[in-house]
């Protein structure tokens, strides 16, 4: 039986998932949240479905373990496989990331709409289906973006190898005219600054990430398992690099206390 004590559990690929930790965090106070990256496998946008699926659900098991009453799969790759189909018999809810396509739309002046994302979630259509399902006369460019995920994994902020692919990535938008960036992928955050700054101040760049918070509370409500009392605590749990996934969590969580431990899923 779930109650409002129980903590709430968040699962990325890596450390991307940070960026919804810092937004949940935000808009629940109360909550105890324990964030699980599986850093020693990831990037999973190259990988096959069958292989990620495997994967999503040794997190989910992991969460069963920790009884907690929700699961936001911080994740844009892992969210597109379905997020009713990962549910299986885990009694915990389960929400995905949002698309953004009504908050890109309502931002977009020219509805000339970029996506950045893996290269999974942009093969699947997704994002770019979902902004054209509200407005069929959208424009959508989606632009898978490679390069991006092991750079931040590797911190390489600020590098000439991170410089040079925002600047490739960017310059598709340009020649196109795109006015609305949506950052489809939960690591994006980290540089969404170098991205701004490269597209400069005509081009509004959208993070869905305070949408899915917003939904994962909704959820809650519904429920009636809003914890409302009490500061909550934080855990986070890396399956591989526990020293470079905590220096990547206080580099996106700097004023959070957080405490760390090392897992294994297998």
């Amino acid at each position: 039986m779930l109650n409002e004590n129980m903590p709430i559990g968040v699962l990325d690929s890596g450390v991307g998932g940070l960026s919804v930790l810092k937004c949940l965090r935000t808009m629940l106070p109360s909550e105890d949240f324990i964030y699980l990256g599986d850093t020693a496998r990831t990037p999973y946008g190259p990988r096959k479905e069958e292989e990620v699926r495997a994967f999503v659900e040794q997190m989910l098991c992991f969460f069963d373990e920790q009884r907690v009453k929700l699961v936001v799969v911080a994740c844009n790759t892992l969210t597109v496989l379905g997020v009713d189909t990962l549910k299986k018999k885990h009694k915990f809810h389960l929400v995905g990331m949002s698309k953004g396509a009504s908050l890109v739309l309502a931002a977009s002046k020219k509805k000339n709409i970029g996506v950045f994302a893996t290269e999974f979630t942009i093969g699947t259509g997704a994002h770019k289906k979902a902004v054209l399902a509200i407005d069929a006369k959208a424009s959508v460019l989606p632009i898978a973006c490679p390069k991006f995920v092991p750079l931040i994994e590797g911190e390489k902020f600020g590098s000439p190898e991170l410089n040079e692919a925002v600047i490739e990535y960017t310059d598709k938008l340009k020649t196109k005219g795109v006015d609305t960036l949506i950052l489809s992928c939960t690591h994006y955050p980290f540089i969404k600054n170098e991205i701004e700054n490269a597209l400069g101040k005509d081009v509004v760049v959208i993070d869905p990430a305070e949408e899915t918070a917003r939904n994962a509370l909704k959820i809650l409500e519904t429920a009636s398992l809003v914890k409302k009392n009490g500061e909550g605590k934080t855990k986070i749990c890396f399956t591989a690099d526990l020293e470079r996934g905590s220096r990547l969590a206080n580099y996106m969580l700097p004023h959070i206390k957080c405490t760390f431990e090392l897992i294994n899923l297998k």
